[in-house]
């Protein structure tokens, strides 16, 4: 760890949450995880906000290391403690290139552009009002994304590759979260999620990043997206 300091990742109960501790779970990381959740009241207490003035969660310390947001916590952990026989990581221009074509595609439009389009003004509609004609746009907006990924995945392993890598974390998160929504994923996308979902790195991530929150099998409560 840097500075022989414990990692330490805060934040459960979400998502976006649940990339950072997958990674750190892939990589047989050491860290200690603070299960704060997003709108408990912890993000703003004095403690936290000196920390991270975003009030977001995600949150990682590696020693002096401090990040904040998912994509840039994961990828820094895999290209700081990922080995060949892990996470894959980028040894090329190009092949960051097309990594971040996919991460970029996926967080921007099924995680930002439509399924936090649908969380905004379903589950938290009392807080930033209740629109149902979003919603149903934003959904239909997922499945069409979904389709163009099904598309391009086909039946590999992986959206990269031979192996698991960071463009897989953000896609099974976003693929979560869109079945705990009720969108039925296109054939190709089902098998995939079923594979990755079977990896003990992914079970040990979901039930701490959910922990008090699963059902039996695969069956969300709302207030964890």
């Amino acid at each position: 760890m840097a500075d022989e300091q414990p990692l330490k990742i805060w934040g459960a109960g979400t998502t976006r949450t649940f990339r950072p501790i997958w990674i750190a779970e892939e990589l047989g990381l050491g860290y200690e995880h603070l299960a704060i959740g997003p709108r408990t009241g912890e993000t703003q207490a004095a403690e936290f906000t000196q920390l991270n003035p975003k009030q977001k969660i995600p949150y990682l310390v590696d020693g002096d290391v401090r990040l904040s947001e998912s994509v840039a916590i994961s990828r820094y952990l895999i290209e700081r403690y990922g080995q060949p026989s892990t996470i894959a990581a980028p040894t090329s221009l190009e092949a960051r290139a097309k990594e971040d074509e996919w991460v970029c595609y996926v967080y921007g439009e099924l995680d930002e552009t439509s399924l936090y389009v649908m969380r905004r003004h379903g589950d938290l509609k009392e807080i930033f009002g209740e629109a149902p004609e979003a919603v149903q746009s934003s959904k239909a907006y997922a499945q069409k994304h979904l389709q163009v990924i099904a598309s391009q995945i086909g039946d590999r392993a992986f959206v990269l590759g031979e192996r698991l890598g960071l463009a897989d974390v953000i896609l099974m998160s976003c693929l979560d979260w869109a079945v705990h929504y009720g969108i039925e994923l296109p054939d190709p996308l089902a098998r995939y999620k079923e594979r990755l979902s079977r990896r003990d790195a992914y079970r040990r991530a979901f039930t701490a990043n959910y922990a008090g929150l699963l059902k039996e099998a695969q069956g969300w409560d709302h207030s964890m997206a």
